[in-house]
């Protein structure tokens, strides 16, 4: 079948080209580039001519043709413009949940001819077809597993995506890249939001809302211990950067009327603790379930809590875990599962204390 692969330039997207090109599928690689040179040439060099110098070699090896996809535009219409819009209305974005349904499942399709019938990436996930529904389900590494930010993906999207390693553990990929002497065998895995890659993210944000001076306080005394340069640099449960002794110290509350941190210490943070909230815009695959004792992630990564969903309407959902979380913050996504299988998310839009 013809088959647009995603190449990134790293070990997990060769590993699933030189798969499906062992396979027999007739396959082309496909590069996005969504850096804003020009915008962002103060941050420095992106790493987007590193990637495809790794992405040509992988091509060359395999004998296939790659292409690079202009999409600054689109991405910064979609996801830059969102990823701002959140932040300065105090809440928490999630660019990769987005990037994945509008962009590279997305804006992409509209890219290339009609003639690919499939679209392949390497993400660490997995696809069921059962009598025409289409089934997210998590890769065996937890650690590893990116259902999270796939959760928005439609049927129309899955019906037509393969995830060639999904099957497969990261030490297994690489000993795979290893085995076949991929160039990109040794490559460290990128990190941070997709567009940003190496780029310091605290730069990008002061390029779009700049610096705003405003005290961090203790929440239990309600001293001023310090300062801060804009509350959208912050979010809740954040326990890095801030920059204090004698913690660790905790983000706890945002005031953005009054551009002030609240903070708290570990033994003092009970007050941010929530185990209740809303969640809206909900986008189930491939349909609302029936069964409400569910597992649902808050952010990326293994933990899951069980949890309980009250059903509002079609989009909207209030749920309860079973214990309690400190970094609940609007504008996450909380992602649902039903054992193995992923079935949907949406935005965390109010929390209840």
């Amino acid at each position: 079948m013809k088959t647009a692969v995603l190449l990134s330039g790293g070990v997990d997207s060769s590993l699933a080209l030189k798969l499906l090109k062992s396979e027999g599928y007739d396959v082309t690689a496909f590069y996005l580039k969504v850096w804003l040179e020009d915008e962002m040439s103060f941050l420095g060099d992106c790493p987007w001519g590193e990637d495809i110098e790794f992405a040509s070699a992988v091509c060359r090896q395999l004998d296939v043709p790659l292409k690079i996809i202009q999409m600054q535009k689109d991405y910064h219409n979609i996801i830059v413009d969102y990823t701002i819009k959140e932040l300065k209305a105090g809440r928490t974005p999630s660019p990769d949940v987005l990037c994945n349904r509008h962009i590279k499942f997305g804006r992409f399709l509209d890219k290339i001819d009609d003639s690919f019938e499939l679209i392949a990436s390497g993400h660490y996930a997995q696809v069921e077809n059962k009598n025409e529904q289409y089934f997210l389900k998590s890769a065996p590494d937890a650690v590893k597993d990116q259902t999270y930010f796939l959760s928005y993906l439609k049927q129309e999207q899955l019906k037509k995506i393969i995830f060639p390693i999904g099957k497969f553990n990261k030490n297994e990929v690489r000993n795979l890249a290893q085995k076949h002497n991929l160039p990109t065998k040794s490559r460290k895995d990128s990190q941070g939001i997709c567009f940003l890659g190496k780029i310091p993210y605290n730069e990008f944000v002061k390029y779009h809302l700049g610096v705003k001076t405003g005290d961090i306080i203790d929440i239990q005394t309600g001293k001023k211990l310090s300062s801060h340069q804009g509350y959208w640099y912050y979010t809740i449960g954040q326990r890095h950067g801030i920059g204090l002794g004698g913690g660790p110290w905790y983000v706890v509350k945002k005031d953005i009327e009054n551009n002030i941190i609240y903070i708290s210490t570990e033994k003092l943070n009970q007050s941010v603790f929530r185990d209740k909230f809303f969640v809206r815009d909900i986008n189930w695959i491939p349909y609302a379930p029936t069964k409400l004792n569910l597992q649902v992630k808050l952010r990326h990564g293994p933990k899951k809590y069980d949890c309980k969903l009250d059903i509002a309407n079609d989009s909207t959902v209030k749920v309860e875990i079973d214990g309690e979380d400190e970094g609940i913050a609007s504008g996450q996504f909380a992602v649902f599962y039903d054992g193995d299988y992923c079935l949907g998310g949406g935005v965390i839009d109010l929390i209840i204390k």
